[in-house]
C-alpha cells in the first residue's frame, strides 16, 4: 500500500457553489492520522474563506468513509507535533505520560471537531461503507449526514476500556438509551437504523450517493448565505445550552482517565488493541 503525497491526503473539487472535500487514504480506509486531519482543516478553512463556496461536502475516497483514528498504518504520526490551530496547548512531542496524549488529542480530535462544527457554512457528510469511531466524529460535526445504503456506524472503543471517542456527541446524536446500547455492544448500526433514530438525514443507493448529496447541497446553496450561517449558529447554540459542550468536556477527562489506566495496567494506552483486533470485533 502506498501513502498519498502530503498534498494529496485531502482533495478538493468544486461543483458550482459546492466544495467537495475528500479524505484520500483509501488504502487504509481513510484512517485519520494527524497529517490528514490538518489537511482537512486547511481544506475547510479555504472553503469557508471562498465566497464562491456556499456548501461544503466531506467525503472519503474508496469503499469507506473512515475507519477512525489511525492506530496502526505505516504513516501513523502519534508522536509528531503539528501546528496548533484549535487550542492554545503547548507541543506534545517531547512530553511524557498522560500529558502527551491529553494535549495531542485536545488539539487533534476534540479541538478540531469543535472548530469544524463552527464553520459558518453548511456542511454535509457523505458516508459510504465504514464510519467507525473517529469516523463518527468527522460525520457528526457536519450539519447533515447523507449515507449510502451500504454504510454502517459503530463506536467500538469500549473494547479498549475507553468510554467513547473524544468528540462525545453520542447522547445528542441519538437518545441516551440508544447511546448506551451503541457503546455497550460496540456493534455495527446499519444506515437504515441510523436514519430511523434520527442520527443521519437520508439513506440513498450507493450508486447515487454523490448525485443525491450534491443535489441536496445545491438546494441549500441557493439559500441566503448569512441566513444559513445564523440558522446553523442558532441550532448549535441550542445544543450547547442543552449541555453538549459541558458533556464533552467532562467525558474528555474520563476518556483520558481510561488512557492513563490502560498505560498503567496493560501494555499501552489502547489496552493492547490494534487496527486488526478492532476490525475483527466488528464483523
Amino acid at each position: 500500500m502506498s501513502e498519498p503525497a502530503p498534498s494529496d491526503l485531502v482533495l478538493t473539487e468544486r461543483r458550482g457553489a459546492v466544495a467537495l472535500v475528500t479524505m484520500n487514504r483509501p488504502s487504509y480506509r481513510n484512517a485519520q492520522n494527524a497529517a490528514m486531519t490538518f489537511a482537512i482543516d486547511a481544506a475547510f478553512s479555504a472553503a469557508a474563506a471562498d465566497d464562491g463556496v456556499h456548501v461544503i461536502v466531506l467525503a472519503g475516497a474508496g469503499d469507506h468513509f473512515s475507519a477512525g483514528h489511525d492506530i496502526g498504518t505505516p504513516d501513523r504520526d502519534i508522536h509528531k507535533d503539528f501546528a496548533r490551530v484549535a487550542t492554545q496547548y503547548w507541543p506534545h512531542q517531547d512530553k511524557a505520560g498522560a500529558e502527551a496524549m491529553y494535549v495531542r488529542e485536545a488539539e487533534l480530535y476534540l479541538g478540531m471537531c469543535r472548530r469544524w462544527r463552527e464553520l459558518p457554512k453548511p456542511t454535509i457528510a457523505m458516508v459510504q461503507g465504514a464510519c467507525v469511531a473517529g469516523g463518527l466524529m468527522l460525520a457528526w460535526v457536519c450539519d447533515l449526514i447523507v449515507a449510502a445504503d451500504d454504510a454502517f456506524f459503530a463506536d467500538p472503543v469500549l473494547r479498549m476500556g475507553i468510554p467513547g471517542v473524544e468528540y462525545f456527541a453520542h447522547p445528542f446524536a441519538m437518545n441516551p438509551r440508544l447511546a448506551k446500547e451503541f457503546l455497550f455492544l460496540g456493534e455495527r448500526m446499519p444506515a437504515e437504523r441510523a436514519a430511523q433514530i434520527g442520527m443521519i438525514n437520508r439513506v440513498v443507493p450507493r450508486a447515487r450517493l454523490v448525485e443525491e448529496t450534491v443535489a441536496i447541497a445545491d438546494k441549500i446553496a441557493a439559500m441566503p448565505r448569512f441566513g444559513l450561517a445564523l440558522a446553523k449558529k442558532a441550532v448549535n447554540q441550542a445544543e450547547d445550552r442543552m449541555g453538549m459542550r459541558d458533556v464533552m468536556d467532562a467525558t474528555y477527562a474520563l476518556h483520558h482517565l481510561a488512557h492513563a489506566h490502560n498505560a498503567l495496567t496493560t501494555e499501552d494506552h489502547l489496552a493492547g488493541q490494534d487496527a486488526k483486533s478492532m476490525a475483527k470485533g466488528l464483523r
